[in-house]
């Protein structure tokens, strides 16, 4: 587990030299990329709240935030402050337990996805050989979390707010899965490091978006709908529901089901790029990133400028998915519910097992 196999090797050499036990190295190591983890993962979600604005300001011709720091940038961390000193309320007749337990297991499950995202070849925390099924997996446990919240409110909007949620998950998390068996049919692992390595041949033209365009598309709306982005608000739908799931909730507890939407919109932005988009490779045909290290550096530098290549790489293929989905927020309006439950169950799931099974029959005969 680490950023970088051979860096990792390299700091825990030095420091075991001055008389450091490799178990506690590790111990040290393993803390560090984790920490690391979330500061990113921090940062990331303040900037998708910025562009989220700046990008729907511009969709409507408004100018957005623009004086709480450098055209607005600090905005988001002044809401975030703001949650933090609000107070903490708990309804008089709610379930204390449940009302309490709720946000933190929506938010842990999506923090834990990020463990076997890849950002390079040995820049991933937990490259486990059943990766993307871990991550499909842990987030089965979110609307158990928020049906929790949902019943431990004790308020007919918050419980009709999970009962919706846990619908809308249990209707979009299976064509979900079928797409991404579909990509590791092709991958023949379910590693997400080794479905990026398979895609990175032939530039863009390897991308599995060509070999799995039914499935691309499906993949992309199921995951609108696993985000509650709209058309697929209805769990929080503040026309109905005051604001669903969320209605009895103020301060730091508002403020985990808030980064947990985004965090999730962010985790789905990245694996349509590792399982669609050829990750961190680049795009152009026959060159990869390490054509672009040919300065005199050292080994270590060039590791190094090889990383942040990738890093970048990922982001902007990342941030494709993301500026389409909050265009789909001011472009499309909200389905209704059986319209919601009838587009996964009739139509998205028909379509992502049909692609299954095509794709099988083809990589039975290629065989």
């Amino acid at each position: 587990m680490g950023f970088n196999t051979n860096l990792k090797e390299q700091v825990i050499n030095f420091f075991y030299a001055v008389n450091f036990s490799k178990e506690f190295l590790n111990f040290l190591w393993i803390f560090f990329s984790i920490l690391i983890l979330l500061l990113a993962i921090t940062i990331g979600v303040l900037v998708l709240v910025w562009l989220e604005r700046k990008i729907s300001a511009g969709i409507q011709q408004r100018i957005g935030p623009e004086y709480t720091g450098p055209l607005g940038i600090i905005q988001a961390l002044a809401d975030g402050s703001k949650l933090l000193l609000k107070e903490d309320i708990i309804p008089s007749k709610g379930d204390i337990w449940l009302f309490n337990i709720g946000p933190a297991i929506v938010v842990i499950p999506v923090f834990l996805s990020y463990l076997v995202i890849p950002f390079g070849h040995n820049i991933i925390l937990a490259d486990l050989n059943i990766g993307v099924f871990f991550w499909i997996a842990i987030c089965s446990i979110v609307p158990l979390g928020l049906l929790m919240a949902g019943y431990g409110s004790n308020n007919k909007y918050s419980f009709l707010g999970g009962l919706r949620a846990a619908a809308q998950s249990i209707s979009y998390e299976i064509p979900l899965a079928l797409c991404v068996l579909s990509i590791s049919l092709l991958s023949n692992s379910l590693s997400t490091v080794d479905i990026v390595e398979a895609q990175s041949k032939y530039g863009f033209w390897g991308w599995n978006l060509w070999r799995q365009p039914i499935g691309f598309l499906a993949f992309f709306i199921a995951s609108l709908a696993e985000c509650e982005r709209l058309p697929f608000d209805l769990p929080e739908a503040e026309e109905e529901l005051v604001a669903g799931y969320q209605t009895e909730y103020s301060g730091i507890k508002f403020g985990l089901f808030y980064v947990a939407s985004y965090l999730n919109l962010l985790v789905s932005s990245l694996f349509i790029t590792i399982l669609y988009l050829g990750g961190w490779h680049f795009s152009i045909p026959f060159i990869s990133n390490s054509n672009y290290l040919e300065w005199n550096f050292n080994i270590g530098t060039n590791q190094i400028i090889n990383v942040v290549i990738g890093i970048i790489i990922v982001l902007v293929k990342s941030y494709l998915f993301l500026f389409c989905s909050i265009m789909t927020r001011w472009t499309l309006p909200r389905v209704r519910m059986d319209q919601l439950l009838d587009l996964g169950w009739k139509f998205l799931l028909p379509i992502a097992l049909g692609n299954l099974l095509l794709t099988a029959s083809f990589q039975v005969i290629l065989l």
